[in-house]
């Protein structure tokens, strides 16, 4: 667990507020989260959205683990949507667990829990499993180096229930961005898809295990059907268009000559 130093060597973000949205930043420029003003539930960024295709192979997650806590917008979304899904975020940056309350994060619960941690630290040393794993390492610094090592991937594989899938979000422009996902193609054994993200140089990437992805094992009609009207509005589009990268083969070229390695 971080300790009393952690609060001088992690960032303090900055919130900034206008009349339409709330968002979190370490410099600026760099935007973490984003929040609307009127409708603080919806997701505002892109790849949010695109994260949330988790749901595509695994449409009802008992149990869901979030590394990276930023403004919170995938745990609300969830903690809205999934209104039988339990809930663990790992967020190793204090100040930002203290800036919950700015993006309107509810307290914790039973189905709610924010713990502060070094997520790869929690990771290695955990004894419950879990159904699906949301990876959003960024800081002030970038994309971590822990959220991204060989070890990590490994361990949240061994975590990971079977069906299940993890989500990671990923700088596109890192230099080491094929390495990173050569080693989650050696952790999962092949069984990822690498989404660019609209309108930002990301990638998400979709591994699972005891499932196969491929359009046939994404379930379009219950990863919608068991939700509110509101998040099926949101979700359908990407949704669609996730599904059909997925089956026309085009969602990352030279994916299938990545081979074990990192």
């Amino acid at each position: 667990m971080p300790d009393f130093f952690t609060h001088w060597v992690h960032p303090r973000p900055i919130v900034y507020a206008d009349r339409d949205h709330i968002s979190m930043r370490f410099r600026q420029g760099e935007l973490q989260s984003l929040m609307s003003v009127q409708q603080p539930n919806r997701l505002e960024l892109p790849y949010t959205l695109t994260m949330m295709g988790f749901l595509l192979p695994v449409p009802q997650p008992r149990h869901i683990l979030m590394v990276g806590l930023g403004g919170g917008s995938l745990a609300k979304f969830c903690y809205q949507h999934l209104p039988e899904t339990r809930i663990t975020v790992v967020e190793i940056n204090p100040h930002v667990i203290a800036m919950r309350g700015h993006f309107q994060l509810p307290d914790d619960d039973e189905r709610l829990k924010v713990v502060c941690a070094d997520g790869a630290e929690f990771v290695r040393d955990s004894r419950e499993t879990f159904d699906a794993i949301l990876v959003d390492g960024f800081d002030g610094d970038g994309q971590s180096a822990q959220l991204s090592s060989k070890d990590f991937y490994e361990d949240a594989c061994r975590v990971l229930q079977s069906p299940g899938v993890i989500a990671i979000n990923l700088d596109s422009d890192h230099p080491a961005h094929h390495v990173f996902l050569q080693r989650v193609h050696t952790s999962y054994r092949g069984h990822m898809v690498v989404l660019r993200v609209p309108q930002r140089a990301n990638h998400v990437v979709l591994a699972t295990k005891g499932v196969a992805l491929s359009a046939k094992t994404m379930d379009l009609g219950q990863a919608l059907d068991a939700r509110s009207g509101v998040a099926q509005l949101e979700l359908r589009a990407e949704f669609q268009r996730i599904v059909q990268l997925v089956d026309d083969g085009s969602r990352f070229p030279g994916i299938d000559a990545l081979g074990a390695g990192g």
